[in-house]
């Protein structure tokens, strides 16, 4: 008997009139805002512009959950074009399914793009954003809890989650919770990574790189737990296999880059300082040579009263 376990809701969307309210899709939206406020706060005290992660992520968020989506439907493909699957449900991306390693992969183009119209290198950008993408990693982790997917092996635990659904081969029961497991990990690696960011000044990239080798640590052994069907490659799952590639290359990237270009960027947006302190420091500049001038006139105009009295005493 059960003591005590995680309850799943009943329902992962309510209604609100003929509009469809999505758990899941509220969990993303979350994430976005507040790796984009997180994100922005690092970026101005970096010396950038306040707006501007918000500008770049406009073209980073859409290509993010393309790629998410994209990888999500080409590793489980047969979830929507096997034979009594209906394939227009891979465009339903409110109910779930989105893959961390696509959306990556091809939200850093976005970012890319994003960067390139303003003149802002792609790798100062990614160590800004790194902890935001991790903190929104673990509130979008939520939305499997409201669609009752992405769960462990059976468990009696205090802190099993109990699975109601038994659609889709699902088996009521209690399992370990992997989505809550995965979300303290994403937790902990943001502030692991502020914390490095702040004590070693990471720079050109490798703050991102941390992210990423510190997620892959994590996501490595809880995919290992998850129970749900998915692709195996020499006794591991897809997953394992993917988070241990993008772990090494991350690690590599880390270690070379540390070697070729140590310490931070010196200029993150360029422009920022013509701005506003800019003019300031103009019209202070002037204001000082101005003043030199006045005492400048005044000395000349004070030695010619002198040189006017001497004259006169001589003729006197």
């Amino acid at each position: 008997m059960e003591l005590a376990y995680i309850p799943s809701p009943s329902r992962g969307v309510i209604h609100l009139g003929p509009i469809p309210l999505r758990g899941y899709a509220f969990c993303i939206i979350i994430g976005v805002f507040v790796a984009v406020w997180l994100g922005n706060r690092r970026w101005v005290a970096r010396g950038g512009q306040a707006g501007t992660v918000a500008d770049i992520s406009v073209w980073a968020v859409p290509f993010g959950l393309l790629g998410g989506r994209l990888y999500h439907v080409i590793t489980d493909y047969e979830l929507y074009f096997s034979e009594g699957r209906d394939w227009v449900d891979a465009f339903k991306i409110w109910e779930g399914g989105l893959g961390i390693w696509g959306a990556i992969a091809l939200g850093a183009v976005g970012a890319w793009i994003g960067c390139r119209r303003r003149g802002i290198p792609l790798p100062a950008y990614a160590d800004a954003i790194a902890p935001g993408i991790a903190v929104a990693q673990a509130i979008g982790r939520w939305g499997n809890w409201f669609n009752q997917e992405l769960y462990g092996k059976p468990t009696d635990l205090p802190w099993a989650l109990e699975i109601t659904s038994s659609s889709d081969g699902r088996i009521p029961g209690t399992y370990q919770p992997t989505f809550l497991y995965e979300s303290l990990w994403c937790i902990g690696v943001a502030v692991l990574v502020i914390w490095a960011d702040r004590r070693f000044k990471l720079g050109h990239g490798r703050a991102f790189a941390l992210y990423v080798a510190a997620y892959c640590v994590g996501r490595f052994w809880i995919e290992y737990m998850r129970i749900d069907d998915a692709h195996h490659i020499l006794g591991l799952r897809l997953n394992n296999w993917t988070a241990l590639i993008v772990f090494l290359l991350a690690v590599v990237y880390f270690v070379m880059s540390a070697k070729k270009r140590p310490g931070r960027e010196d200029v993150i947006e360029p422009g920022v300082s013509d701005g506003p302190a800019g003019d300031d420091a103009g019209a202070d500049a002037k204001g000082e040579s101005d003043g030199a001038e006045k005492a400048e006139g005044e000395e000349s105009e004070a030695e010619a009263k002198d040189e006017a009295e001497a004259e006169s005493a001589k003729k006197t």
